[in-house]
């Protein structure tokens, strides 16, 4: 048994390691830390671990279940996600596509790195629900089918938290598309890859409706994003209005609507969410929130931080009145004047900043068994 285990690990140690994920056109290179190079092993067990339900006490929750391949690697279905047991998570699912780009993680800018973003969500107790590191750690240690799979990816070491997000991370880096219609256009040199309204659309971005102050671009890539944080008012309206009904898991994949009256007699009503101002307790981060890229924003529904605007023809309307006034509001932010024209232009543009290749990246996803 010990020649075989010494075999794998030895195997795993002369693979080629893969190269970083490329910078397909528009993208930046990307960085990947010196401590956690991209290796097969490594990636494979992440991509194992990312849809593995016994990452959960009960067996029900993976990061795949709010992180839906299919769905953009979001969830559409819901607004806010849902975590074990059916207990309600205060926002939206963000897109993991690209994530490796970022600069902070979460939409109050909480973590830095990948590696260290992933207990947030295995340890909260609304999300997947696990006590504590050492549960998941033990619980890893005691399945079967991970035997050797640690050791193979991390030179002989076995089950530990930090090689856990380690493999996690690797395998999220893989998660890329860029080489949009838009990138041909802009930044490959094909006139033909846009539409007119399309390129009309883009003239708008940058310019009348503002966009590009947050979502910005440059001249050789573009992220669609300052990396920022602003309020735009969403945060502050669901601060101040309390909605009738809420959405609950009743039994894995399957929700209903309840009064919330009803939910509050047996659970607890959630805290209200202030934003950024919760991890800095600077006054003036009240209700802002990370400034999402929008590459791949067509995939991606519902929006804002709270999931409260369901289409991007909702969300461009809600920029052209200038957002929600409230004391702390950006001063980016004012009315627009768009016309029906510009909308339709503006719409039509962000549907052009779907990547090539996400359907590889899903089929991927699905491709080998997880286990029991």
């Amino acid at each position: 048994m010990r020649l075989v285990f010494a075999l794998v690990v030895a195997l795993a140690a002369c693979s080629p390691a893969p190269a970083p994920p490329g910078s397909p056109l528009g993208l930046p290179a990307l960085a990947v830390p010196e401590d956690n190079p991209q290796t097969a092993p490594k990636v494979a067990l992440g991509r194992k671990l990312f849809f593995d339900r016994r990452l959960s006490p009960n067996n029900t929750m993976s990061c795949a279940m709010c992180h839906v391949p299919e769905q953009g690697f979001t969830a559409h279905e819901l607004a806010t996600s849902v975590g074990v047991e059916g207990r309600s998570v205060r926002r939206n699912a963000p897109t993991l596509l690209n994530v490796a780009w970022q600069e902070r993680l979460f939409h109050d800018g909480r973590e830095f790195s990948l590696e260290d973003q992933v207990w947030g969500p295995l340890l909260a107790g609304n999300e997947m629900g696990n006590p504590s590191i050492g549960f998941v750690i033990e619980r890893l240690r005691g399945l079967e089918d991970y035997r050797g799979l640690f050791e193979a990816a991390f030179g002989g070491r076995g089950v530990s938290g930090e090689r856990l997000g380690r493999a996690i991370a690797a395998y999220e880096r893989t998660l890329v598309a860029g080489a949009s219609r838009f990138d041909r256009w802009r930044y490959g040199g094909e006139a033909n890859a846009l539409s007119e309204t399309e390129r009309r659309g883009f003239e708008l971005f940058s310019s009348k409706a503002r966009c590009a102050a947050c979502h910005a671009l440059g001249a050789k890539h573009a992220l669609f994003t300052d990396h920022g944080f602003h309020n735009t008012g969403v945060g502050w309206r669901r601060t101040f209005e309390t909605a009738e009904h809420t959405r609950v898991e009743i039994a894995p994949g399957v929700h209903a609507e309840l009064d919330r009256r009803t939910v509050e007699s047996f659970s607890e009503p959630p805290a209200k969410d202030l934003g950024r101002y919760e991890i800095t307790l600077e006054p003036k981060d009240r209700w802002a929130y990370k400034t999402p890229s929008l590459r791949n924003v067509a995939l991606t529904a519902p929006y804002m931080h709270d999931g409260s605007l369901p289409t991007l023809e909702a969300v461009i309307e809600f920029y052209d009145r200038g957002g929600l006034d409230n004391p702390g509001k950006s001063p980016l932010l004012a009315p627009l004047g768009l016309s029906p024209q510009d909308k339709a232009a503006l719409a039509a543009f962000l549907r052009a900043l779907t990547g090539a290749g996400i359907e590889v990246l899903v089929a991927e996803a699905r491709a080998t068994p997880i286990g029991q």
